[in-house]
């Protein structure tokens, strides 16, 4: 059996480099069968085990204060087991599989690949100041007081934040300007948006504001004070450090075209290049718009939606909304509720808070506080939250552990349009107008989501084409999305796990795969096509990449085949 061991992947650094002349030779010959795989070599349960095994590995917990060790000695060891990795896989054989098996199999290797991505490409803890930025951020969030062991881990991650800003300015050594001007800001000026924050009725100005805002929430606490004031010091030092260095800070904030389109194709599994991409997204950019826009010529001498005046209207509006979906969604046969969904839409949540403003509501409230339908569908019911709770009872060994980004949110956007199209907002027209904003911000951020990561638009220009392009968008929010699709769109948790869930064309793309496998279902059933079964049958497959759903469920290996041909990422040349 290929069984990996986890305790032989976390060797000392001497038996580390002792492996280095072996796989020199493993480089050499790992080219032939990156494309495809020895015959009647392993089995299932062997590519079970291995994957078990770099989950657990990929997924080590941090320590109690937080602190990864991600100097180059210890990124530089993490290759060299990734390798390994990678070698185990490619010594499976797969020609005798099954289909849904040899989905499997593709779908472990785009995680291999992605991980690859993540240590050799994307590379946070050395380019990106925010990286570190973020983890002093979210700390600071915590409720006091606190008491016996959570008051424990939180003094001990207080007390590690000095270690934090030095590990921070010996790990940065290729910062692009622009990752450099964003951690600035984020340190001493609040994003404008704050969503995920504790609610303060005057945000604080940046981290650096949130500390302060925290040794006043530790009210006589001396020791937890002291410890405050300690982790604060540090932050605004590594402020000083950022400030005193920008000027040295040159690297490109995007991957490149070359290295983005190798990401879309082996690690999202994409059958689009980064140019179909830009491509199919500005045809759908101008079907939204043309859309919204016949849909305000329609509903021209009908009164425009209210904004709620607040918190409770806002509330019965959710719960209305609610009603509605759920009783439509039944009504319709669109889909199947299972018994584990709760019934109180309480216990689903919402996305958008409600939240006064001086400056009045930014672009989701503007949406939302009219009618909370777009994005209730999108992210509540039968979206993100009935899809979370549909995965906790999925106990694939495999597939319980993916959470692919563009099958994530590309459900999610499905399910703004078509509830339109099959009349849900017939008797609502004005939501019909807001459902379309919502289509034309994704695709806008698609556009510039590409052109970004491949060092072909800055983040102002991309803000203003977003601003340009979409009804109601604010700058805060305009530049809070750049931000998130150019930093974070490769986001670590744990040690080094990786999730693509952060990436602007998740949205569109994902829309227009599954539609597509809408269409295929259609045509090779027939007349036997049921939606309902259609949309179970697609949660059934879990949360892995669409174009292998797409395989599963038709047979159609068009997409598939092309994704077959693989190139190692330690193959390109940049």
């Amino acid at each position: 059996m290929l069984a990996f061991n986890i305790e032989h992947a976390r060797s000392t650094v001497l038996t580390t480099l002792l492996l280095c002349s072996s796989l020199v030779a493993v480089a050499i010959s790992s080219h032939a069968k990156a494309a495809g795989n020895p015959d009647d070599v392993g089995s299932y349960n062997d590519l079970i085990v291995l994957f078990e095994n770099f989950v657990a590995w990929r997924d080590t917990p941090p320590p109690v204060d937080g602190i990864i060790d991600y100097s180059i000695d210890a990124v530089a060891r993490r290759r060299i087991e990734m390798q390994r990795f990678q070698q185990h896989l490619s010594n499976i054989g797969i020609t005798r599989w099954d289909r849904p098996q040899e989905v499997d199999y593709l779908a472990v290797r785009a995680q291999f690949d992605e991980q690859d991505f993540l240590l050799n490409i994307a590379k946070p803890w050395s380019r990106d100041p925010g990286f570190y930025v973020d983890k002093m951020l979210y700390l600071a969030f915590t409720e006091l007081p606190l008491k016996g062991q959570d008051r424990e881990i939180f003094q001990a991650r207080l007390r590690a934040i000095p270690k934090l800003v030095e590990d921070a300015k010996n790990n940065l050594i290729e910062v692009p300007a622009e990752f450099a001007d964003l951690a600035t800001f984020n340190l001493t000026t609040s994003d404008g948006v704050g969503y995920g924050y504790p609610y303060r009725e005057i945000p604080p100005k940046g981290v650096i504001g949130w500390y302060e805002d925290l040794l006043i929430h530790a009210g006589q606490q001396t020791a937890l004070r002291t410890e405050i004031s300690t982790a604060l010091a540090s932050i605004r030092e590594f402020h000083k450090w950022l400030v005193r260095n920008r000027t040295k800070m040159t690297a490109s904030a995007g991957v490149g075209k070359k290295a983005f389109d190798w990401f879309l194709k082996h690690a999202l599994l994409l059958p689009y290049t980064s140019d179909q991409v830009i491509t199919v997204t500005q045809r759908e950019l101008e079907r939204t718009w043309a859309a919204y826009t016949l849909e305000r010529h329609k509903n021209r001498d009908l009164p425009e939606l209210e904004l709620s005046d607040s918190r409770e209207e806002y509330l019965s509006r959710i719960a209305e909304t609610d009603k509605l979906v759920r009783e439509w969604l039944i009504e319709e046969e669109f889909i199947s509720i299972p018994d584990f969904i709760p019934t109180d839409w309480r216990k689903m949540g919402f996305n958008v808070p409600w939240l006064e403003r001086p400056e009045g509501p930014n672009f989701w409230e503007q949406i939302q506080y009219r009618d909370p339908s777009p994005d209730h569908l999108h992210a509540v019911i039968p979206g993100h939250r009935f899809d979370e709770r549909y995965a906790l009872q999925n106990t694939h060994p495999i597939r319980q552990h993916i959470r692919d980004g563009v099958r994530h949110q590309g459900w999610g956007v499905y399910l703004e349009e078509a509830p339109l199209q099959l009349g849900l907002f017939d008797d609502l027209p004005r939501t019909r107008e807001l459902i379309y904003i919502f289509g034309i911000f994704r695709a806008a951020r698609t556009v510039g989501d590409v052109f970004m990561q491949r060092n072909e638009w800055s983040i102002d220009e991309t803000i203003n084409y977003w601003i340009e392009s979409t009804p109601y968008l604010d700058q805060n929010v305009a530049q809070v999305d750049a931000e998130l699709y150019l930093r974070r769109n490769i986001t670590t948790f744990g040690a080094y796990t990786i999730s693509s869930l952060n990436m602007a064309l998740n949205y569109t793309i994902g829309h227009i795969q599954i539609k597509k496998l809408l269409a295929d279902v259609k045509k090779q059933l027939g007349d036997a096509f049921i939606l309902k079964d259609f949309h179970d049958e697609f949660l059934t497959k879990s949360r892995i990449p669409i174009s292998l759903i797409r395989y599963e469920m038709t047979g159609k290996d068009d997409e598939v085949q092309v994704l077959r041909d693989r190139t190692l990422l330690s193959e390109l040349e940049f």
